[in-house]
């Protein structure tokens, strides 16, 4: 009776798992590369982020984008984060465990990572409320997160032209 209790448990457990989707808000967020305009983030501070699901150090990244995205979404700032994943559920698995408060973008082609010259991931890139980029990093690197910061409160702090 007592493996039949734990198997049952144990397929429960398993199904549900198993059935889990997306959350419907992370599918709100999520766009594909063909459509991502910069324009529509006009005013705002963009923090563009490239990212894979094999990059360890964007494992790290995610949990500092979320808590940016958090302070600093009354003061203009956007998070795009751009998947150059060939296989989406790939970027899908990695976002179940790394969970993103952020927009993502798919781009299984690399059209945008052409367009902004992306040699490493991660890397980023900054714009200002004109759209201007204003500085880019390749790599994340914790013990960084403070320049990271100030780069982008610095650029926060400047009003659009």
């Amino acid at each position: 009776m007592k493996k039949f209790v734990f198997y049952s448990l144990l397929f429960i457990i398993v199904s549900i798992l198993h059935s889990q989707k997306p959350l419907a808000s992370e599918i709100a967020k999520s766009k594909a590369a063909d459509s991502f305009d910069l324009s529509q983030y006009e005013g705002k501070v963009i923090y563009l982020d490239f990212w894979a699901s094999w990059c360890v150090p964007c494992r790290k990244s995610f949990p500092w984008m979320n808590q940016l995205q958090q302070k600093h979404e009354d003061k203009d700032l956007v998070i795009v984060a751009i998947n150059l994943d060939k296989k989406k559920s790939l970027a899908d698995a990695f976002l179940l465990e790394n969970p993103a408060n952020f927009n993502i973008v798919y781009d299984p082609k690399g059209q945008l990572a052409k367009k902004f010259g992306i040699k490493g991931m991660p890397s980023s890139v900054i714009f200002d409320r004109n759209g201007k980029a204003v500085k880019a990093h390749t790599g994340f690197f914790v013990k960084k997160i403070d320049q990271y910061e100030q780069e982008i409160q610095n650029t926060l702090n400047i009003a659009k032209k």
